[in-house]
């Protein structure tokens, strides 16, 4: 495999489900920077986004999308061209490779961390409905409220991935890995530094 095929064979769609086994949501392929032990590293300028009714949306940020392996959690970081990143967790089952696609399962509550360090949890009511919708079990519930609180805990402690600098570096190394096909910019989409 060459070059260029090893690149395009980096291209990876995301599917999210849901308790039920049912699509919920899917993404245009990002660029897989990273794997560890840990979790997978893609990066995207954009993304088109079809949801399972067939509705479709187009992400504005530049990002950095990291789905756990282990943890019950996924992360999107995304560049803030006036303010700087906003981190937006989806709280989830960990991430499976399937036929070259990663998956996971969406259990509703989302916590978001802005870029001025204010934090909020999403979704609470949707969750609360879903317990009973779904039929989640007392210890699905533990590890769904468990993983919230570790979220808000890893925010508080500046723990990976809430650390700034790292996600930058995944970012530039997506710019470095993706040339000659894209110009040289930073982050933000622009050649100048990002904002203080």
């Amino acid at each position: 495999m060459n070059d260029q095929q090893s690149r395009l064979a980096r291209w990876i769609k995301v599917q999210a489900y849901k308790h039920d086994g049912k699509l919920h949501r899917q993404w245009s392929p990002a660029y897989l920077v990273s794997e560890t032990d840990e979790y997978y590293a893609l990066a995207s300028k954009a993304s088109c986004v079809t949801e399972a009714d067939g509705r479709r949306w187009i992400t504005k940020e530049h990002a950095i999308f990291l789905l756990f392996k282990k943890k019950w959690m996924n992360v999107i970081a995304m560049f803030k061209p006036d303010s700087g990143i906003c981190y937006y967790v989806n709280i989830a089952s960990p991430t499976i490779k399937d036929k070259g696609m990663l998956k996971y399962i969406d259990y509703d509550l989302d916590v978001k961390l802005y870029p001025d360090g204010a934090e909020r949890t999403l979704d609470e009511n949707e969750y609360a409905r879903h317990i009973l919708t779904y039929g989640y079990s007392p210890d699905l519930s533990k590890a769904i409220e468990k993983s919230v609180n570790e979220v808000k805990d890893m925010m508080a402690n500046h723990v990976f991935p809430f650390v700034e600098e790292d996600i930058e570096a995944l970012y530039q190394l997506f710019l470095a890995s993706t040339k000659p096909f894209i110009k040289k910019e930073n982050a933000y989409g622009k050649n100048d530094h990002k904002p203080r």
